[in-house]
C-alpha cells in the first residue's frame, strides 16, 4: 500500500504561483511514474502532468504546458508541481497519484493509488 500526502494548496491572485508537493509513504515508489490530476466542481477528474520513474520525461496537459512544472526527488518519495501565471481556470481539487508503470501516463486507468486532494483556488 502507498500513501500519498499533498500540501501547498491555497488562495492565489490571477498570475500568482503555488508549489505543490506530493509525498509518498508506506512503500518506494522511485521505479513508477506519478502523476496529478485536478478535478472542478461537478467534472470528472482530468489529467494535469506526469513524471517517468526517474524525473528525465514529463507530460502535460495543453491547458498548463509552459505555465506548470512536475519534477520529483526519489530519495524523498516526493512529487512537486510548480505552478506559475495561475488563471481562475485553474482553480480546482488537486489530485496526486502513483502509477503502476515507469513511464509516463496520462489516463487514470494507469493509476493505482491516489491522494485525498488539495485545493486551489485562482481569485480574479
Amino acid at each position: 500500500q502507498v500513501q500519498l500526502v499533498e500540501s501547498g494548496g491555497g488562495l492565489v491572485q490571477t498570475g500568482g504561483s503555488l508549489r505543490l508537493s506530493c509525498a509518498a509513504s508506506g512503500r518506494a515508489v522511485s521505479r513508477l511514474a506519478m502523476g496529478w490530476f485536478r478535478q472542478f466542481p461537478g467534472k470528472e477528474r482530468e489529467f494535469v502532468a506526469t513524471i517517468n520513474w526517474n524525473g528525465g520525461i514529463t507530460h502535460y496537459a495543453d491547458s498548463v504546458k509552459g505555465r506548470f512544472t512536475l519534477s520529483r526527488d526519489n530519495a524523498k518519495n516526493t512529487v512537486y508541481l510548480q505552478m506559475n501565471s495561475l488563471r481562475p481556470e485553474d482553480t480546482a481539487v488537486y489530485f496526486c497519484a502513483v502509477a503502476r508503470v515507469g513511464y509516463v501516463a496520462s489516463v487514470e486507468s494507469a493509476y493505482t493509488y491516489w491522494g485525498q486532494g488539495t485545493q486551489v483556488t485562482v481569485s480574479s
